[in-house]
This record gives C-alpha cells, structure tokens and sequence, in this order.
C-alpha cells in the first residue's frame, strides 16, 4: 500500500470519527445492560480494572457531549492507527534493512 492510499484512509476514517460518532447510541453495551438487568451493576461502580483516558468514550473537561464524543473519536481512531502502523512495522520489516523495503525506500511506499 503506497502512503498517499494510507493517508486517504486515515482521513476518511478521522472524518467518520469526527461526524458519526457523536450519532453513536447512548445505551449501554451488552455487558452493561446484562449487568443492570440483573441488579449488580452497582458492585462494578468506581472499580476498574484499567484506568480509561476517555471513560464513556468522551474527552474529558470538554463541556459539549457532541464535541467531546467527536473528540474522543478522533483521539481514539490516531491511537489505533498509530499502534497498527507501529505493528505492521514491526512485523513485516525486512531483516537487516533498518525498516527499509526491497526498493530502499522504507515500508509502505
């Protein structure tokens, strides 16, 4: 994949991030709503196991709910495209090149 595809992807995917996002349904998850279903929701409250940075997928200190959930999704879909980028680098580098391809130009061009 050359890098100008790659760009083209990460934006169409920071635009979704940016404008649906903020559409996203407000009910809770499948774990959530099983957990409230069955009364033991409560238990769970102020335990995590990992301390989120966007917790309810919205950007903390922004007052707007729309803005800080679009926010989040963006923050969200660089974090995740700059771990698989990072990945994908890792694996699939040549032995020996110092992250440079067969035509010397670096990984993908």
């Amino acid at each position: 994949m050359n890098k100008k595809n790659l760009l083209w992807g990460l934006l169409v995917a920071l635009a979704v991030a940016a404008f649906l996002s903020p559409f996203a349904s407000p009910s809770p998850d499948g774990l959530e709503r099983v957990a409230e279903d069955k009364g033991f929701l409560h238990l769970a409250e102020g335990k995590e196991l990992i301390h989120a940075l966007m917790p309810d997928y919205v950007f903390p200190g922004v007052a707007s709910g729309g803005l800080a959930t679009s926010l989040a999704g963006l923050v969200g879909t660089l974090l995740v495209f700059a771990a698989m980028y990072l990945l994908v680098w890792l694996v699939i580098r040549p032995k020996g090149s110092a992250g440079k391809g067969p035509s010397g130009k670096g990984h993908l061009n």
